[in-house]
């Protein structure tokens, strides 16, 4: 019902639109709001919408898609270890101010095969083009190694996700793509954005927003760490003792 009601949507977006001089898109996503439970495991979002070209001509040369959801952004600071005598000791160390949390791309085709490098970088269309605004003085050479490191480590983490070819385009004018949200997403204000390109150009561009955010349990644990920290940390050291207390007492039973 959800997927249908979308496409009533759209259809009845078109016609509003159908006389702009430049392609339009009317996106949707399939959730606009992700709960978090204690039995979260992720979620596959669907990105899906139209192209509405200028009086329904479409281009002899199909265009192509581009779709990326992006998290809230963290500052976070890459350490590297190095072994000094036997023992891992941290060595150099990089800040990145504005990180995003999660970052999940999908395109219809390899986007070197669609933009040239300068167009992705500047619409950050893929993880080696994230402008992570470094704030140490490192130089270049040492910033790489660590922005290689950030984004190896968030890849393998399921926070950073690149999906080239596959966005589906149907008969030119509708589009669909599946991304995957990580189980270990943060909550907060996530962008779903959609690029349609052309000749490698960036002709139309359309954001829609999601949530999320935690409910139950979670919710009442992460209210209680935010409001009622001193409170939150004395529970916490009270339940660490008492657990401690009571594995002794069975151990010593036993």
């Amino acid at each position: 019902m959800k997927r249908h009601a979308g496409l009533w949507l759209l259809a009845a977006a078109i016609p509003l639109i159908v006389g702009a001089a430049e392609p339009q898109l009317v996106p949707d996503v399939s959730q606009r709001e992700v709960v978090i439970q204690y039995s979260f495991t992720g979620a596959d979002l669907l990105l899906f919408g139209a192209i509405v070209y200028p009086d329904g001509r479409r281009p002899d040369k199909p265009a192509d898609i581009v779709v990326v959801l992006k998290g809230p952004e963290q500052s976070i600071t890459m350490r590297e270890k190095q072994k000094v005598a036997g023992i891992w000791v941290n060595a150099d160390r990089a800040r990145f101010r504005s990180a995003p949390s999660f970052y999940a791309m999908a395109s219809s085709r390899p986007i070197e095969r669609i933009v040239d490098a300068r167009t992705a970088a500047i619409y950050e269309l893929g993880v080696d083009k994230l402008q992570l605004s470094p704030s140490s003085l490192n130089d270049s050479a040492e910033l790489d190694r660590f922005q290689a490191g950030l984004v190896d480590l968030r890849q393998r983490s399921g926070l950073f996700v690149e999906r080239p070819g596959t966005v589906e385009i149907s008969d030119g004018v509708l589009y669909r793509a599946r991304l995957p949200l990580s189980a270990r997403v943060i909550v907060g204000d996530y962008t779903a954005e959609t690029f349609l390109v052309q000749d490698g150009r960036v002709v139309a561009a359309a954001v829609r927003d999601i949530t999320v955010r935690k409910s139950g349990f979670e919710q009442f644990m992460a209210s209680a760490a935010e409001n009622w920290s001193f409170l939150y940390g004395l529970t916490a050291m009270a339940m660490a003792v008492g657990m401690g207390w009571a594995a002794g007492a069975i151990a010593r039973r036993l």
